[in-house]
Formats: C-alpha cells, sequence, structure tokens
C-alpha cells in the first residue's frame, strides 16, 4: 500500500491546489460579470478539452508507464496555471486567458482519469477495488472540503495572486510524489502488446464498450444521469449567489458541505467495502443523489437547508463512481483498461458540456425571466421553489432532479444492467483471456 498512500497524497494536494482555484476564478467570474452563462463558461473549459482528449489520453496510457502519463497530466498543468500566474503578475488578470488556462489544465487531466484508477488494480487486491476507490474519492471530494474554506479565505486577503501560488505548489508536489512511486506491471504487460496506430487505439475502448450489452447498457444509464442532473447543477452556485445577495460566505458553506458529505461518503466506502451488487448499488446512489441534493435542494429556502440536502446527496457519489470503477477494473483485461476507462470518461461526461451550454442560457432568458415575472413553470413550481431572484435556477434544478430518478428507473428497468455480475463475471486473474456469456473476450 505504500505507493498507493504515496500517489494518494499527492494527488491529494493537486486536487486541493486545483479547488482553491476554481473557486476563486467563480467568484472573480461572478462578481465581474453577474451572469450565469459565463459562471457555466468557465466550468465548459475544463471539461470540453478533457472530455475531448479522453479516449487518447486512454490509449496512451496503456502505451507508457503509468508514472509517465501522471507525469505528463500533472506538468501540464504545472506549465497552465505556471503561464497564468506569469500573465497575471506581469499584467493582471485577463478572462480570455482565465479561459485559455482553464482549458489547458482540463486538457492535462484527461490522463488523471485512465491512468490513476489503471493503476489501482496493480497496487491492491480485487477485494480491496471499492475501497481503494472511495480513499481517491476520498480524495477528491476532500479537497472540495479545504479548497473552498482556503479559497474563501485567500480571495478576502491576499487575492487570486496567492490562489495561484497555491495551485503551482500544488502540482510540483504531485509531481514529486508519482516521481518518488513505483510502477511496475502495467509497463510489463503493455510492452506485450503490439504497436497500433493511435487512432485506433483510441477507438478501442469505445468499441470494447459497444460490443459488451451489459457495460454498455450501464455507460448509457451514467450518461444519461449525467446529462440531466448536471443541467440542474450547472446554476447551483450561481443560485446561491443570486439568492442570498452575493454572499461568498454562503457559497462557502455549500461547496464545504459538498466536501463534507464527499469526503465522509468515500471513507465510509473504503470502510463498508461497497454493495455486492455494484450496478444497483450504482443506480440507487442516482435516485438518492437526485432526490437530495436536487429536489431536496431546490425547495429549501436557508444556507442550512442547502447544505443539508447537498451533504446528504453527495455522500451518495463515491457509492455511484467507485461500483462503476470497480465494474470496468474488474471486467477489463489490464491491457486495455486505459483505453476503456478513458471511453468510459468520454461517454459518461460527454453529456456535461451539452447540458452546461443548455443550463446558462435557460436560467439567463427563460427560467430567472420567469421568475421575474411570475409565469410559465416558475409560477407552477412557486409553492415548491419560492419566488425572488434565483427561483428559476431553482425551479431548474428540481426538473433535473426528477429528469435524474426517471434515468435511474430507466436502468433498474434494464437486465442488462441489473443481472451484469451474473452476465459478465469478473475475470478470474489480472491476465485472464477467457471468454465470459456475452461472447468478448475478457
Amino acid at each position: 500500500m505504500g505507493p498507493f498512500a504515496l500517489i494518494l497524497a499527492g494527488h491529494l494536494a493537486s486536487l486541493v491546489g486545483n479547488s482553491v482555484l476554481r473557486f476563486g476564478l467563480i467568484v472573480q467570474t461572478w462578481t465581474q460579470t453577474g451572469r450565469a452563462t459565463d459562471v457555466v463558461l468557465l466550468s465548459l473549459c475544463a471539461i470540453v478539452p478533457q472530455i475531448a482528449m479522453s479516449p487518447t489520453a486512454g490509449a496512451l496510457v496503456d502505451r507508457m508507464h503509468r508514472r509517465t502519463a501522471l507525469q505528463m497530466a500533472d506538468a501540464g498543468g504545472l506549465v497552465a496555471v505556471g503561464a497564468l500566474c506569469l500573465v497575471y503578475f506581469l499584467h493582471g488578470m485577463k478572462m480570455e486567458l482565465v479561459y485559455v488556462a482553464v482549458a489547458l489544465v482540463g486538457a492535462a487531466a484527461a490522463f488523471q482519469y485512465p491512468a490513476l484508477l489503471a493503476a489501482v488494480p496493480t497496487l491492491v487486491r480485487k477485494d480491496q477495488l471499492q475501497r481503494a476507490n472511495g480513499l481517491f474519492a476520498s480524495a477528491k471530494n476532500g479537497a472540495e472540503l479545504g479548497g473552498p474554506a482556503l479559497g474563501g479565505v485567500l480571495v478576502a486577503l491576499p487575492g487570486l495572486g496567492a490562489i495561484l501560488l497555491v495551485d503551482l505548489a500544488s502540482f510540483v508536489i504531485a509531481l514529486s510524489a508519482v516521481r518518488l512511486a513505483r510502477f511496475t506491471e502495467p509497463e510489463q504487460s503493455q510492452a506485450q502488446q503490439p504497436a497500433k496506430r493511435l487512432l485506433a487505439e483510441s477507438l478501442e475502448g469505445l468499441r470494447e464498450l459497444w460490443q459488451r450489452p451489459s457495460l454498455r447498457d450501464l455507460v448509457a444509464v451514467d450518461f444519461l444521469a449525467n446529462l440531466v442532473t448536471m443541467l440542474g447543477f450547472a446554476v447551483m452556485q450561481p443560485m446561491i449567489l443570486a439568492r442570498t445577495g452575493n454572499d461568498i460566505s454562503a457559497l462557502a458553506a455549500v461547496n464545504i458541505s459538498i466536501g463534507i458529505g464527499s469526503l465522509a461518503g468515500g471513507l465510509l466506502l473504503a470502510i463498508w467495502g461497497g454493495p455486492r451488487n455494484r450496478p444497483r448499488g450504482m443506480i440507487l446512489g442516482i435516485a438518492g443523489l437526485c432526490l437530495s441534493s436536487q429536489i431536496a435542494m431546490a425547495a429549501a429556502d436557508s444556507v442550512v437547508g442547502w447544505c443539508l440536502a447537498i451533504l446528504c446527496g453527495v455522500l451518495l457519489i463515491p457509492m455511484v463512481n467507485g461500483a462503476m470503477q470497480s465494474v470496468i477494473q474488474t471486467k477489463v483485461p489490464p491491457a486495455l483498461q486505459g483505453r476503456v476507462l478513458g471511453a468510459v470518461s468520454f461517454v459518461s461526461d460527454v453529456s456535461l458540456p451539452i447540458a452546461m451550454a443548455a443550463s446558462g442560457p435557460l436560467a439567463d432568458h427563460i427560467f430567472e425571466p420567469q421568475a421575474a415575472t411570475d409565469s410559465g413553470l416558475v409560477h407552477l413550481l412557486g409553492p415548491v421553489v419560492g419566488e425572488g431572484p434565483g427561483a428559476g435556477m431553482a425551479a431548474l434544478l428540481f426538473l433535473a432532479g426528477i429528469c435524474g430518478l426517471g434515468a435511474a428507473l430507466w436502468g433498474l428497468s434494464r437486465r442488462t444492467v441489473r443481472d451484469i455480475e451474473r452476465l459478465l463475471p469478473d475475470l478470474d486473474t489480472r491476465h485472464s483471456n477467457a471468454r465470459n456469456p456475452e461472447g468478448n473476450a475478457t
């Protein structure tokens, strides 16, 4: 567990740095423009390059050492934030440069997901996979706890310059941890694979998912859930700022609650070990997430209510992600895991920019104007979401939660998803070439 703990610690440092920077940039963007669309655009700049690069990143991860892949991800982030620091201290902050830097950090992050998760099965036993995934989730979500708190202090006192330096230092720590850790098995197994064109390898992960009905349908459920829930989550932070008169402390409190809930969820998963039927646990987790952090959050009318609703909802996210990741880690051969994990990231996350691109204009041009005139869907949902600034975005969050419940119910109705543990057995060994009941090589 030594190398695993070292990678986890370095990963946590970079996640905290990124969380601090994201919080600072969200606050600056909202205070400068006051438009939800601009806040959403910032998120799009981070996620679109990451999604677009995911299949190719997965193929490259399978070609190279896990250490090299992680170093590429951290070095890319280091260069992007370093360039942003240089521009800021020499010429001041310009929003167009912020968008470019965030996009470069997102592109570098495309390598982290497949490289980290493909390395986990070589560091821990098979029965510890959900626990290890839970610890990674705790690291990610613990950053959401420390990041906003530290970001709020730095925004109020030294300002954005200090935030940039903190993020820069976090990438240095992550690079050092990766350099010290030892990776062996993935490189040995990949060295035995014939070389192919990068484009062909990039498509192999998508082809592998498509040819296995159980994996294909499981990822489809994740895609739909991400699509509809992100439609609401994308406007959650501007909703809070609008309903509190731009109270940064209220936004920080909600973000800290996200960190507490997610951190607790990851630790509980690490202790518990996860549901025995992982796909059903994943889908039930999606349903609970929608009920609490979307429907109940939209109906809440105070900072305390928002914090409790979001905390209960995100408590389930590590279970959802841990179950999904462990299915891939136990049912896909190690030599293909980088490509398949990259494909999973692409399919699951491609819904996010679609939802983000739609949510900003929907909030600014339809739902918030309806709230101002007390008309349309916002009027019908008024007894639930209230009235005034931010009520339109609350209505959008509520409707997204209802649609998310529908996606979860659809997943439960699919036999290929419900019975995936029987239809697609786990690999007997890390390098098994046995065939599975779905008729595809495992």
